[in-house]
């Protein structure tokens, strides 16, 4: 080749590598200008994360004293449940026992004093009902035959009285409140 050719391929090539430098710090430049962006995005995903990781954090936080609360109201309910069942059964013996030391005191006499310590008995026992807000639910002969207070335990027949009214009262039924604890056992007329 001749020094002349070589002079030209090398400007050439001079001129080739010169455009590309020049090319380069553009590009360069707005490669670094992407990097900077994406570097801004990444930060601000990543403190999106470490917000939400937070709140997260907070939250699980929150239920797990909710859960921990939860569970002492369901234990501190139960025993008071059993407190309250305690306390009442307490109550009720409290009154009953003295009818026990009456009736203790009346298997001791003898005569027409046993007859009286039984009425006595059976009038501090009506009293104790009372004080427990128990009643007597009332049924007497030739009222009226209620199925949620009484049980029909038998048929009579009585031309007297009327169609399905009591015929009998075989036992006593008790009652506090709406709440029967014991039906009235009764003979109802057919």
């Amino acid at each position: 080749m001749s020094d002349e050719i070589k002079d030209t391929v090398s400007e050439e090539a001079l001129d080739s590598e010169a455009a590309e430098t020049s090319e380069r710090p553009e590009k360069d430049g707005k490669k670094k200008k992407k990097e900077r962006e994406l570097e801004a995005e990444l930060l601000k995903y990543k403190e999106a994360a470490e917000k939400a990781e937070a709140a997260l954090k907070e939250s699980e936080d929150k239920y797990l004293r909710l859960l921990a609360e939860y569970d002492n109201f369901r234990k501190r309910t139960a025993k008071e449940k059993e407190g309250i069942y305690s306390d009442a059964y307490g109550n009720a013996l409290t009154e009953i026992l003295p009818i026990v030391d009456t009736l203790e005191m009346a298997s001791g006499m003898s005569g027409d004093k046993v007859a009286e310590g039984v009425k006595m008995t059976l009038g501090q026992f009506k009293d104790t009902l009372t004080k427990l807000g128990i009643e007597e639910i009332p049924a007497e002969v030739g009222g009226e035959f209620n199925p949620e207070l009484h049980n029909a335990v038998m048929s009579a027949e009585n031309p007297e009285l009327p169609s399905g009214s009591i015929a009998m009262v075989l036992r006593k039924g008790y009652k506090k409140g709406d709440k029967v604890y014991r039906y009235t056992m009764v003979s109802v007329v057919s």
